[in-house]
């Protein structure tokens, strides 16, 4: 695909049928991680920065927005600078330059985009936008050979999904919740049992040490490839209550809770996969790292499926995916005047 360059608007190619190397610099600022990378032809990390933000919102148990937005400010030249310091790259060397547009916190999604579209003008290099959920898709591309089609789950803070993924650019979203996404409803059940934050992995990590089967919890009971996870989160609320001051099963609880949470999501994405006859299955998004829901994907590996995820550390929000999204062209926006959005457009 092409693209121009904002000043000389010179077409440059850009992807897979370009004949040339590309290497993108992509930002990623849509929640509490500032995040940097150049990736060359969507597969292979040249460097990767990832500037946390957990410690700072661990006092008030979740992200407050405006805090995180001055700490992308703070973070933000730094992690670039290193980014091109890890890599030995100079800015002339850049493909492109890519930035998360959305979904996202508005204020912190600014900050990384403003900084983008600046560094497009001055080095007269195209821009790309990107979606943030297309990224973490593309974040299975890192290190693979994985072409489309295939048929992904996305599991994040704020979304769950089914995806059938029919080509780069081709994405069709055939099932998500009507209400707690799986991350969020992680975290709640979190706070109920008294798990400070960030609750999920700390949940995960003691549902290792529990039973699954130790309490039966309902399963949402939607049509579809749809799911609810509100139910499930009353029912864990009033198994805490039920113990009226007496010691709580912790471990037990969060066993599960999880138990049924992947159970769930693995039923249906299986459903997906054999009713639209896919081989292929890849899992994404920052919940995509839950010990139990990986395990269960990678089950279906046992059925003749085969199965794909990043490593963990392309799972939780990270610049490498959204350059890799860009290198794809998975519906992209290459307006430089475009705005940031908070929720799926």
């Amino acid at each position: 695909m092409e693209k121009k360059s904002l000043f000389n608007e010179k077409n440059i190619k850009i992807g897979p049928d370009s004949g040339y190397d590309n290497y993108i610099m992509a930002i990623e600022s849509s929640c509490d991680e500032t995040a940097c990378a150049i990736v060359k032809n969507g597969r292979e990390v040249i460097s990767n920065i990832v500037a946390s933000q957990i410690k700072t919102h661990e006092k008030f148990g979740g992200v407050i927005p405006e805090i995180a937005a001055r700490e992308h400010l703070d973070s933000i030249n730094v992690v670039v600078q290193e980014a091109f310091d890890q890599s030995g790259l100079k800015p002339e060397d850049i493909t492109a330059f890519a930035g998360t547009v959305g979904p996202g916190l508005v204020g912190c999604l600014l900050v990384g985009l403003n900084a983008t579209k600046t560094l497009a003008l001055v080095h007269d290099k195209p821009f790309i936008g990107v979606n943030h959920l297309n990224a973490h898709l593309c974040a299975n591309y890192i290190d693979t050979d994985l072409k489309p089609p295939f048929m992904a789950l996305l599991v994040s803070g704020g979304h769950t999904q089914i995806i059938d993924v029919e080509s780069y650019s081709k994405q069709t979203i055939i099932g998500e919740t009507i209400d707690d996404a799986v991350g969020e409803a992680y975290d709640k059940v979190a706070r109920l049992i008294g798990l400070p934050y960030p609750g999920g992995p700390r949940l995960d990590k003691l549902a290792q040490e529990g039973n699954p089967q130790a309490f039966e919890l309902p399963e949402g009971k939607v049509d579809g490839y749809n799911f609810s996870f509100s139910g499930l989160k009353t029912a864990v609320l009033r198994l805490v209550k039920s113990f009226d001051g007496k010691e709580l099963p912790v471990n037990d609880i969060c066993a599960s809770f999880q138990e049924c949470v992947s159970k769930t999501l693995v039923k249906k994405l299986k459903k997906a996969v054999l009713e639209r006859g896919y081989n292929q299955v890849v899992i994404a998004g920052g919940v995509a790292a839950n010990s139990e829901i990986r395990k269960k994907v990678f089950d279906l590996e046992k059925d003749g499926f085969k199965v794909c995820a990043p490593p963990m550390k392309y799972c939780t929000d990270n610049a490498s995916m959204v350059a890799s999204c860009a290198y794809f062209n998975t519906n992209t926006f290459d307006d430089v005047d475009v705005e940031v959005f908070s929720r799926v457009k």
